[in-house]
């Protein structure tokens, strides 16, 4: 974290700023997409993201990349002790774990319902036990905990020029989008670990048993029922992103380039997947520098212009800064 973004956002306690710090790290070296967009919010709320982020990053890697030969037991026993770590942090307002206080400190801050971090932390551990969805709508089921409450914990700190119900639908559904458009992107990863995101009904309507996926994968070839498949599923992405667009309007001015230049990032790798042949199974497609920096330059533009325009008519923002620190304060129930 930057000296700058921490005095923006006020945080002056020395092991919270180290420990917001941690979260940002986390960011930048497995979330390269969405740490790229994070970097065109306003300074005052980019520790609070790469909180709720670096969280959510920490979590995964417990269940996913833990060393080789770990087994569901210790994986088990850690989540535990971050549920345990996580509800502590939340109870107080603060955490002894560097991350967790983090978390802990931007939930008090903008009262987001901690609803919305179990929720999470239950998906987390289905991952443990669930490794097949027999519909789409199980898969949702999931993805309500493991992306739909990203975009809804992420609603508070990014404002909204409307009633915050009103946006959270499109917020949960670009999360799901995110989400659905890195289990396309990863199915051969996936595969690795024993789960399959697909649903077992898409595969099956196409032909497609797990065991054609593992021998596509150990050989190297393609199937044009897997590949049927794979294509279905992309559509269905696609039109998840269509769900969400409308949320992108209704986001505080300040907060829409970060959002939007993650939504065409995301968009991207599935425009990769498709001229990369589908060929997840072997490879991982990826976006361009190009591609990238083309995005990032037209977001920076737009950032200026906004802080231009701020400049020469100064108004109030209808979103409010984090709120005061307030223990009493009820969290949030606008976002479910």
């Amino acid at each position: 974290m930057t000296r700058r973004e921490l005095d923006a956002a006020g945080i002056t306690d020395p092991a919270l700023r180290a420990a917001y710090s941690r979260c940002r790290e986390l960011n930048a070296a497995h979330g390269k997409t969405y740490f790229l967009a994070t970097r065109l919010l306003p300074a005052e709320r980019r520790p609070a993201v790469h909180a709720l982020y670096g969280f959510a990053r920490w979590a995964d890697d417990i269940v996913d990349v833990t060393a080789p030969g770990t087994d569901d037991g210790l994986r088990r026993t850690r989540l535990a002790a971050l549920q345990r770590q996580l509800d502590d942090g939340l109870r107080r307002g603060e955490g002894g774990e560097p991350v967790v206080a983090a978390l802990a400190d931007t939930a008090r801050r903008y009262a987001i319902d901690h609803r919305l971090f179990q929720d999470f932390m239950t998906a987390m551990r289905s991952d443990l036990l669930v490794t097949a969805y027999p519909t789409y709508a199980d898969l949702c089921g999931y993805m309500h905990g493991s992306a739909a409450v990203i975009g809804l914990q992420m609603l508070p700190v990014l404002g909204t020029v409307v009633p915050r119900k009103e946006a959270a639908p499109h917020a949960a559904a670009l999360g799901v989008a995110f989400q659905l458009t890195n289990f396309l992107r990863d199915v051969g990863e996936d595969l690795d670990r024993g789960r399959v995101y697909l649903p077992e009904d898409l595969l099956a309507g196409h032909g497609v048993e797990r065991e054609l996926l593992h021998w596509c994968r150990n050989t190297g070839r393609q199937d044009r029922r897997v590949l049927a498949a794979l294509r279905e599923f992309e559509t269905l992405t696609r039109g998840v992103y269509q769900q969400a667009r409308p949320g992108l309007a209704m986001l505080d001015p300040a907060s829409r380039p970060c959002i939007r230049t993650a939504y065409a990032l995301y968009g991207s790798i599935l425009d990769a997947v498709a001229r990369d042949g589908h060929a997840v199974l072997h490879r991982r497609a990826v976006v361009s520098r190009r591609r990238r920096a083309t995005v990032a330059a037209g977001a920076l533009v737009r950032v200026a212009a906004i802080r231009l325009r701020r400049h020469r008519s100064p108004a109030p923002t209808t979103s409010p800064q984090a709120p005061p620190a307030d223990p009493a304060r009820p969290v949030s129930e606008e976002v479910v």
